[in-house]
């Protein structure tokens, strides 16, 4: 019986997750077909290199090239890297919101609303945004650059945060620098805007306390550091009330994002420990988020 409710739940879960990446997938293509192409504006992430091929294509060589096709063939390095490197669920659930999205955006009319590009890029970024905040809040990761940047972080140690602001600012400077600078500052809106509505929706501040009762601190500990960068706190000398064995305590805090991360460091270091997560708590202080 609880084998069949574990089966239904994870039904449940995997249809819901596939009808939002439906979802993301429309929106996304009508932001980039309705609104970014028709105006020139350039998003940020892989979407925007594509933007920037194919117009570079066009214009210097006069061949029309489809975005789809471009932004499909970009992504497929950092999926190969993911499927060796990172959690295989997350990686095949990213390899479906690429494909939805490349479908879309081939499918979906490239429709010219209108060409002010202030409209274009309030409106393109609202759209846009809430697609990609509607797909963060369901545990998915909408494209390969997600896991690139997942990659640098971990050789660097830098932020999600200041990585992703490094690539888009290239992406920027590069339609500027390319096709006049107008370009760059209705660009540099549209990101603004997709950001500030993704995070309105996609709550990143929602975080979660990890109470992890473990026998195997210093391989727990390794894996936590390797896999999410975060503070550990180690408490000592605790006792278990059944048998009065020795364990220790580690607390720490991550996102509701890094939570599979967790997970899967957990499963790999001490398979018998016990995990008590407390959701929503509140952070005073430097905590740097996990973000996409």
């Amino acid at each position: 019986m609880k084998q069949f409710s574990k089966d239904s739940n994870s039904i449940a879960d995997y249809t819901r997750k596939l009808t939002v990446i439906f979802l993301y997938a429309l929106l996304y293509a009508i932001a980039l077909n309705m609104f970014w192409h028709p105006a020139s504006i350039y998003t940020g992430g892989i979407t925007g290199f594509s933007q920037i091929i194919n117009t570079v294509v066009e214009k210097w060589f006069g061949v029309s090239l489809s975005i789809s096709v471009i932004y499909y063939l970009l992504n497929l390095p950092f999926l190969l890297y993911g499927w060796k490197k990172m959690n295989k669920e997350i990686v095949i659930f990213t390899l479906l919101s690429v494909t939805a999205a490349s479908i879309a955006i081939s499918i979906v009319p490239e429709i010219v609303l209108t060409k002010d590009p202030i409209i274009c890029a309030l409106f393109g970024g609202a759209i846009g945004g809430s697609s990609l905040g509607l797909a963060l809040k369901n545990g998915i990761a909408t494209g390969g650059l997600d896991i690139g940047i997942i990659a640098i972080r971990r050789k660097t140690g830098r932020s999600i945060g200041s990585i992703s602001m490094i690539i888009n600012g290239i992406i920027v400077l590069a339609a500027g620098y390319l096709f006049g600078f107008p370009y760059a500052f209705y660009s540099l809106l549209s990101i603004i805007v997709s950001g500030k509505v993704t995070d309105f929706i996609f709550t990143k501040q929602q975080k979660m306390q990890a109470l992890i009762i473990t026998r195997q601190p210093e391989k727990v500990v390794a894996e936590l550091k390797v896999r999410l960068l975060r503070g550990v706190t180690i408490l000592n000398e605790a006792e278990g009330a059944y048998d009065h064995r020795e364990k220790v305590v580690l607390l720490t805090v991550i996102t509701r994002y890094e939570m599979p991360l967790l997970e899967e460091a957990i499963k790999e270091a001490d398979n018998e420990a016990f995990v008590s997560i407390s959701e929503n708590v509140h952070t005073i202080g430097k905590f740097d988020d996990f973000e996409f």
